[in-house]
């Protein structure tokens, strides 16, 4: 037997195109996202049989906590990205609505909080922070990757323009939240670093006279792009982390190239080593 050969164990049958699937960060549950709502499923039984288990409508009104797409001058609006929150028990999926983000509580199939207009177009992606709990990032149209605290979402906390281009993907590292993944239409993957809102930021360390004190700010404290990778000739639609090696990523652009690289080894031992 093909060991390296694939066999289809399920399938989900949408209505729509399916614009996203994600899993579940522990359980056999996923999300799928069409033009119409979004659906979460369970795999069970011994032939992986999928139920639907909750879904949110485009039919139903934002005061039930759910969404109305017709709105805004006749004009349909569309879902465009999901992400699991890895925290609260797993309960919690980000989800954007072209120019707005909210957040869906699985237990209740209630809306946490809602983000108008983050980007000052659609909204693309977005990931929370594996480390810190309230911390999660967005990028767009706008070309900005943006980072947010639920807890007081008035402004974001840092602003960052890397790319020319709509972001199609942002992700944090899932070990050294200060390292970002970003992927863009201008057919480059930027590496970048945010120590200043990392959940490790720099440390006071103690003298031999038992004082304290804040060494001075080095190169790898800093919020600055580490590397740009260029190896793609067409858009980069999604980059994401290795979930086996902290240094590992990968890409993939419109003409299906799907490149590996990794964080320069310069970046990497000043990480293990501060």
């Amino acid at each position: 037997r093909d060991i390296f050969s694939l066999q289809p164990v399920s399938t989900i049958s949408q209505s729509c195109n399916t614009r996203s699937v994600v899993w579940h960060p522990s359980q056999p549950h996923l999300v799928s996202l069409d033009d119409k709502q979004l659906t979460l499923w369970k795999l069970s039984g011994p032939g992986a049989r999928v139920e639907s288990l909750d879904r949110i409508h485009t039919r139903h009104t934002q005061a039930h906590s759910s969404l109305s797409l017709e709105e805004k001058g006749g004009a349909r609006w569309h879902y465009s990205a999901l992400s699991w929150n890895p925290h609260h028990n797993c309960s919690l999926l980000l989800y954007s609505l072209d120019h707005s983000l909210r957040c869906w509580d699985t237990r209740n199939n209630k809306t946490v909080f809602s983000l108008d207009q983050p980007h000052a177009a659609c909204v693309r992606g977005m990931d929370v922070n594996p480390n810190k709990p309230y911390h999660f990032v967005s990028c767009g149209d706008d070309c900005c990757s943006k980072f947010w605290d639920t807890r007081k979402l008035d402004r974001p906390l840092l602003v960052r323009e890397d790319h020319s281009h709509w972001v199609w993907s942002v992700q944090y590292n899932l070990f050294h939240d200060q390292l970002l993944l970003s992927a863009s239409s201008d057919s480059q993957v930027v590496l970048s670093r945010v120590a200043s809102i990392a959940s490790e930021p720099l440390r006071d360390y103690e003298d031999e006279d038992g004082g304290h004190h804040t060494p001075p700010p080095s190169p790898q404290s800093e919020d600055e792009v580490i590397q740009v990778y260029e190896e793609h000739e067409d858009s980069v639609y999604s980059a994401v982390w290795s979930c086996a090696d902290a240094w590992v990523f990968a890409s993939l652009s419109y003409d299906g190239r799907l490149v590996i690289n990794h964080v320069p080894t310069e970046e990497k031992f000043s990480i293990l080593t501060s």
